[in-house]
C-alpha cells in the first residue's frame, strides 16, 4: 500500500473497514471501567516512595501527583474530542493518521507495540508477581529457574546500556502466565473482557476508597504529622533549592532546582496515571461513542486523579516522608525506603499489623490483574486497525470467526510482552516506557490543533474544554518533561528515541510492499 493510498483514507472509510465485525458491546459503565481500571494497575501504591527520594520534600511529592493529574486530565478532555469525532478502532493511532498523516501513525504503533502498550503490560505483570511474593516467598526475581545472564553495562554516548538480569525467575514467570491467560479470556468477546474488567476496576476502587478511610480515620500517626505537615510540608521545595539525583547508571550526579527534580520524578506519577486513553483504542466497539467516549475519560479519569492525591495524603499521614534505609521499623525507614518501595503495604501494616500488609498486597493483585486485563483488551486493537491499514502484517487485521475479537492481535502482543517479561526489572521497563507515552501524547494533540485548522466543519460532537489553552500547556509541560528525561534517564529515555526514529525506515520499506504480502 502505497502513502498515497493511505492518506487517502477518510474517516468514512476507515469505519466501514476497521470496525465492520466488530461488536459494539461497551456501555458508558464499561468505557469508563475501562478508563479507571487501565490507569490503575501498581503505581501508586509504589511510585511514591522513588519521588519521595528524588524530592525529599513532602510539598514536592504532593506536587509531583498534581502537576500528573492537571495534564492527565487535561490531556483527556483533548482527547475526547477526537474520540467522539472519529470513534474508531485504533484509536491514538487514527487521530495521528488523520491528522499529522499516515507516518506518524505508524511510528505510534510501532513504538505503542515495541515499547509504549507491550513494557506496560510487562510491567505490572510484574509488578504483580512482585505482590504475589508477599503470599509465596519463593515467587522472586532472584529465584531463577533458567538462563540467568547478567547484562553487563556498557556506554554508548549518553547512554548506559545493558546492566539487568535477563532469564527466567519465578516472577516473571508468574507475569508470563497471566499475559498468556488474559490473552486468552480476551479472545472470548468483548463483553466477557468488558466483565472481568467490571468486577476488578469495582473490586480496586474499594480497595482504594478503603485505604484513604482507613489511612484518615484510623491510620493518622502524630508522628508522621509532626514530620510531614506543618512547616516541614515546604521542606526542600523553594525555588532556590536543590536536589541531587542519580544520572544514568554509571554512578554520575546532578543538582538540580524544584522545578526540574519535579519533571523528574514525573515518571512514577505520570506511569501510575497512565493507559487514561485505552478506551479509544476500542471506540469501534463503544454504544453510542459520541457521548460515551468524552464522558468516560472526563469521568475515569478525574476519579482515579482523585483517589491518586488522596492516597498520597494518607500515606503523609501514616509515615514520615524521610527515612532511614537501614531502618529497623516501618517509621524509622519511612515512605522514601518502605520495604521494596511497598509503601501502600507499609501503610496498612503500620495500622493492622501483618493483616494488613496482606490485605493490601491482595488488593494490589487484584488492581494489576484488572490492569492488565484492560491494557491486554485495548492494546490489540490498535495493532488490528495498523493491519486494516496494511502497516502490520495482515493476519492481525482479522478478526475471530465467531467470537469477532482480534485473537491473532491479541496473540502477537502476548508474545512479544512475554519477551520483554524476560528481559529487565519493573523499574526498567517503567522508565524505558514514559518517555515515548509523552512524545506520542504531545503529537496528538498538535494533530488536533491541526485538525481544528484543516477540517474545521468536520462534525464534533464534544469539542474540547479549555482549548486552545489547555492543550498547550500540556504540550509545553510534556515538552519540558521529556527535555528533562532526555537529559537526566539516558539510559532509558535514547533508546526509547531511537526506537521511534528507527520506525520510519521501517514505514517506507512496509507501506510500499504489496497489500496482500504486508
Amino acid at each position: 500500500m502505497s502513502e498515497t493510498q493511505l492518506t487517502s483514507n477518510t474517516l468514512g472509510v476507515t469505519k466501514q473497514d476497521q470496525d465492520q465485525g466488530l461488536i459494539k458491546g461497551l456501555g458508558l459503565t464499561s468505557s469508563t471501567m475501562l478508563v479507571m481500571g487501565s490507569m490503575i494497575g501498581s503505581g501508586v501504591f509504589i511510585v511514591s516512595a522513588d519521588i519521595a527520594r528524588l524530592t525529599n520534600s513532602p510539598a514536592l511529592l504532593i506536587a509531583a501527583w498534581v502537576v500528573t493529574g492537571f495534564m492527565t486530565i487535561s490531556a483527556a478532555l483533548a482527547y475526547g474530542e477526537l474520540a467522539a469525532m472519529m470513534p474508531h478502532a485504533g484509536g491514538q493511532y487514527v487521530y495521528l493518521r488523520e491528522s499529522l498523516g499516515p507516518l506518524w501513525g505508524f511510528l505510534y504503533g510501532w513504538t505503542f507495540f515495541l515499547v509504549i502498550q507491550c513494557g506496560t503490560i510487562a510491567a505490572v505483570g510484574v509488578a504483580f508477581g512482585k505482590f504475589l511474593g508477599v503470599f509465596y516467598p519463593a515467587i522472586s526475581s532472584t529465584a531463577w529457574i533458567s538462563f540467568h545472564y547478567k547484562v553487563p553495562p556498557f556506554i554508548v554516548g549518553p547512554m548506559v546500556l545493558g546492566n539487568m538480569d535477563v532469564g527466567l525467575n519465578t516472577q516473571n514467570l508468574v507475569a508470563i502466565i497471566t499475559v498468556i491467560l488474559l490473552s486468552i479470556v480476551n479472545i472470548f468477546g468483548v463483553r466477557t473482557g468488558a466483565i472481568v474488567q467490571n468486577l476488578f476496576t469495582f473490586a480496586k476502587v474499594a480497595a482504594l476508597l478503603a485505604v484513604v478511610f482507613l489511612g484518615i480515620f484510623v491510620g493518622a500517626n502524630p508522628q508522621a504529622i509532626a514530620a510531614n505537615f506543618g512547616a516541614n510540608f515546604w521542606r526542600n521545595a523553594g525555588l532556590g533549592a536543590m536536589h541531587t539525583i542519580p544520572v544514568g547508571l554509571a554512578g554520575a550526579t546532578a543538582a538540580v532546582g524544584a522545578i526540574a527534580v519535579v519533571a523528574i520524578a514525573q515518571v512514577g506519577s505520570l506511569f501510575s496515571a497512565d493507559a487514561w486513553n485505552s478506551v479509544t483504542f476500542t471506540a469501534g466497539e463503544v454504544k453510542n461513542p459520541s457521548r460515551n467516549l468524552p464522558l468516560s475519560l472526563a469521568i475515569g479519569t478525574g476519579g482515579v486523579i482523585l483517589l491518586y492525591l488522596l492516597c498520597n495524603v494518607v500515606y503523609l499521614l501514616a509515615l514520615p516522608l524521610q527515612g532511614d534505609p537501614q531502618g529497623m521499623s516501618l517509621m524509622s525507614r519511612g515512605i522514601q525506603f518502605a520495604s521494596e518501595d511497598r509503601v501502600a503495604t507499609a501503610v496498612m501494616q503500620q495500622m493492622f499489623g501483618h493483616t494488613g500488609a496482606l490485605l493490601m498486597a491482595g488488593a494490589i493483585l487484584i488492581s494489576t490483574f484488572g490492569c492488565n486485563n484492560g491494557l491486554i483488551l485495548s492494546g490489540a486493537r490498535v495493532y488490528y486497525a495498523m493491519a486494516k491499514d496494511g502497516l502490520f502484517f495482515r493476519p492481525v487485521g482479522r478478526l475471530h470467526p465467531k467470537y469477532k475479537t482480534p485473537a491473532i492481535s491479541l496473540g502477537v502482543q502476548a508474545l512479544w510482552t512475554c519477551v520483554l517479561c524476560l528481559s529487565g526489572s519493573y523499574g526498567q521497563l517503567l522508565d524505558y516506557t514514559m518517555f515515548a507515552v509523552l512524545v506520542f501524547y504531545i503529537l496528538t494533540l498538535v494533530g488536533l490543533f491541526v485538525l481544528r485548522r484543516t477540517q474545521p466543519d468536520a462534525p464534533r460532537p464534544y469539542k474540547a474544554f479549555g482549548y486552545p489553552y489547555l492543550p498547550a500547556i500540556y504540550i509545553l509541560m510534556a515538552l519540558y518533561i521529556d527535555v528533562v528525561l532526555l537529559r537526566y534517564k539516558p539510559q532509558y529515555t535514547w533508546p526509547g528515541l531511537i526506537i521511534v526514529l528507527l520506525g520510519i525506515p521501517v514505514y517506507y520499506w512496509w507501506s510500499r510492499r504489496p497489500l496482500q504480502e504486508a
